[in-house]
Order: C-alpha cells, then sequence, then structure tokens
C-alpha cells in the first residue's frame, strides 16, 4: 500500500469522499448531517489518498486548517473491504505527520453518534473527547475528539 497526497479535486479522492458522504447519509437517514460548512478545495491544508499495491484507491482523509496550531481531520474513509486492514491508522498516522510537520499542536475532529465504529478507532488512536468546538457546539448527535501532537504526531 501506498499514500499520496493528492488534489482535492483527484477522481480518486472525489469518489472516495462520495462514497463516504453516501454511507453517512445512509447511517443516519439524511442527505447531509454534517453541521457546519463542508471541506472544500479552498479550506483543505492536505488531502491523502491510500492505494493498494494494484493501484486501487481504497481510503483517503485530508485536514482542515482551524488556527494557527491546531487542524480538523476532515473525510476520513476506507472502504468496507478494507476495514480493519490497517489502512484508516496508516491515513490517520501520516496527517498526523504532516501536521506535526508544520507546527500545528493538536488535531480534532467531529464524528457522530451513529459511528461507533469511528469512536472506538479515534479513540485507539489516541484521540480525547473534548466539548464540542465550532459548528458541532450544541449539536447533541456531535462527539468531538483531539489528540495533542508531538514532534513527529505522537502525543
Amino acid at each position: 500500500m501506498k499514500i499520496e497526497q493528492v488534489d482535492w479535486e483527484h477522481p480518486d479522492a472525489a469518489a472516495l469522499r462520495a462514497r463516504q458522504r453516501a454511507e453517512i447519509a445512509e447511517r443516519y437517514g439524511t442527505p447531509d448531517s454534517e453541521p457546519g460548512a463542508a471541506p472544500s478545495a479552498a479550506d483543505t491544508a492536505v488531502f491523502l489518498v491510500a492505494y493498494e499495491d494494484g493501484g486501487a484507491a481504497v481510503g483517503c482523509g485530508g485536514l482542515r486548517r482551524l488556527d494557527e496550531v491546531t487542524g480538523e481531520v476532515k473525510r476520513m474513509y476506507v472502504v468496507p473491504s478494507r476495514r480493519g486492514s490497517g489502512v484508516a491508522p496508516r491515513i490517520l498516522r501520516e496527517l498526523e505527520e504532516w501536521a506535526a510537520g508544520r507546527g500545528w499542536a493538536a488535531l480534532r475532529l467531529e464524528t457522530g453518534d451513529g459511528q461507533p465504529d469511528a469512536v472506538r478507532f479515534y479513540t485507539r488512536s489516541g484521540y480525547e473527547r473534548i466539548p464540542n468546538f465550532g459548528a458541532y457546539a450544541g449539536v447533541e448527535s456531535s462527539w468531538c475528539f483531539e489528540r495533542r501532537l508531538g514532534p513527529r504526531g505522537g502525543g
């Protein structure tokens, strides 16, 4: 597996994001369950796509800058057939290293109460539940997490 930094508009990135949004819509029963502004090319600092050795795109994730030292993990997704294979931890680790390399001190994220698998993944990855921030404040179904970054993405 290899992980590549790609443009937001890259066809593989767009296809994976569309699959992620479709899965979220199915889980929550609504086509747009995201509080606040959706990420875009204009506000996404980096976007990564994971590829199998055969070239198939199997996962993605990106970062949006919140302030000078904090970023937000956005659009983390792994195709169902590759879940549990280590793709998600590799993408997240690469995002953390990218952020730490630019002096960011923490990464935050929002997931929902309908995604217990995501909650388990982020908790296992060192993220701790925090009060909801930004557009997620006051949204009962949103669960927010944060991880402080060390020199190389460690905590």
